[in-house]
């Protein structure tokens, strides 16, 4: 593995003249963005942009099967059985809508249930509200233990013939625990339930296989996993997503067009409405580039030492509560200083250099169970180093210090 300080010197933005040292640690927010990532955009703006898909000339030709390649890429990457499988989206909360919208308004009926977990973000929460509300389904919730863990003593009871999706999180983007979801997934399979997994907090730090995971959906985005923003992937098994209808009309995505009626192209297009985020796809694609450069194992290592660091030092403080002490996380403290807003906590870090996500982290079902309006969260990425975290916690004894004084 290389060392801390050269994984992040290919980040430009830590590279700028300045007097004083960038400390981010809110990378589960949004991670930045590698050299490479950023010159392969450049490089489709400036020489090989046009639209693609039906021009007839070299220009758009190239750039479409370099877009294609990226559908193939990905779809090796999480080890899909064909790229076909692979639908481009905005984002994972795009990608949720669409399967919410499409496969769950044509399945889900009047009595049927949705089953979610007390660690969802939002937007894995919201969607299938409306999908209840409109078919007249029931949403049923794994609860969680005080370490942030799901009960899965409770998955015998709330998973049953009336469960038509599971809807879980691969990680929390909040408290960083990661569930154990194969007892989760076999039991659906028992009961004929699909399965969709939210795997933007988990897909930047480990293998993802979606074959082995027999998941029905898979959805991430490409801000998250050094990739830009605005561009994300919806995995869908084949013989679900022919029989899916399409989620937004437009350009691109029909056969036929008349009056009278309309055809659809083959998937993943009909799917893909209007114009795509053409140099996002790129930019993800050399996101996924640097990823496998640099392999699944070194981050994972690279991660476990800082998150470890960071824990013992923390844990060690009478006056920090950390919230979710999973045996198995991503690397992220979700932390409050005792008596002090997390708010207040962020904003003294910041003028003191130090980036952190404070607030509910779009997870206000979670801090209500934890009966906390939010937390400071850091979260640690590739870049990040030792020297951060000092920075970090001798930020917090600082403010603990100003407000005990």
């Amino acid at each position: 593995m290389r060392s801390h300080n050269t994984y992040r010197n290919d980040f430009p933005i830590f590279n700028q003249d300045s007097n004083s040292r960038l400390v981010f640690l809110d990378s589960a927010a949004s991670s930045q963005k590698p050299l490479s990532v950023i010159e392969s955009m450049n490089k489709c703006y400036k020489s090989d942009y046009a639209n693609i898909h039906r021009g007839l000339y070299d220009l758009s030709e190239n750039l479409t099967n370099k877009y294609e390649g990226v559908r193939k890429k990905i779809a090796n990457f999480i080890n899909a059985s064909n790229e076909k499988e692979v639908v481009f989206t905005r984002g994972a909360t795009e990608g949720i809508n669409l399967v919410a919208n499409s496969w769950g308004m044509e399945n889900i009926n009047e009595g049927d249930e949705i089953l979610l977990s007390s660690l969802e973000h939002h937007s894995n929460i919201v969607p299938w509200q409306m999908v209840a509300k409109n078919r007249g389904a029931k949403i049923k919730v794994i609860p969680i233990n005080n370490n942030g863990d799901l009960e899965l003593s409770a998955i015998d009871n709330l998973l049953n013939k009336k469960t038509k999706i599971v809807a879980i999180t691969q990680a929390s983007n909040a408290i960083g625990t990661i569930p154990d979801l194969r007892p989760i997934i076999d039991k659906a399979r028992k009961n004929n339930s699909k399965v969709l997994i939210d795997g933007c907090q988990a897909i930047v730090h480990m293998q993802v296989d979606v074959n082995d995971l027999d998941c029905d959906f898979y959805v991430f985005s490409g801000h998250k996993m050094y990739g830009p923003s605005g561009i994300g992937v919806l995995y869908t098994k084949e013989e679900i997503l022919e029989k899916m209808n399409p989620y937004q009309g437009g350009g691109e995505m029909i056969d036929q067009v008349s009056f009278e009626s309309t055809t659809y192209a083959p998937i993943p297009i009909k799917f893909e409405a209007g114009t795509p985020n053409i140099v996002g796809t790129i930019g993800l694609g050399s996101a996924i580039d640097y990823i496998e450069k640099i392999g699944y194992n070194n981050i994972l290592e690279h991660e476990n030492i800082l998150y470890s660091y960071a824990y013992e030092k923390f844990s060690q403080n009478n006056n920090i509560e950390i919230y979710g002490k999973s045996k198995l996380k991503t690397s992220l403290i979700s932390f409050i200083l005792k008596g002090i807003h997390p708010h207040d906590t962020g904003m003294f870090l910041n003028s003191m250099g130090i980036a952190v996500r404070v607030g509910h982290h779009c997870a206000q079902p979670l801090m209500n169970f934890f009966r906390i309006s939010g937390t400071v969260r850091a979260s640690f990425a590739i870049y990040n180093t030792i020297e951060d975290i000092d920075c970090l916690y001798d930020g917090v004894c600082s403010i603990i210090k100003r407000y005990n004084a």
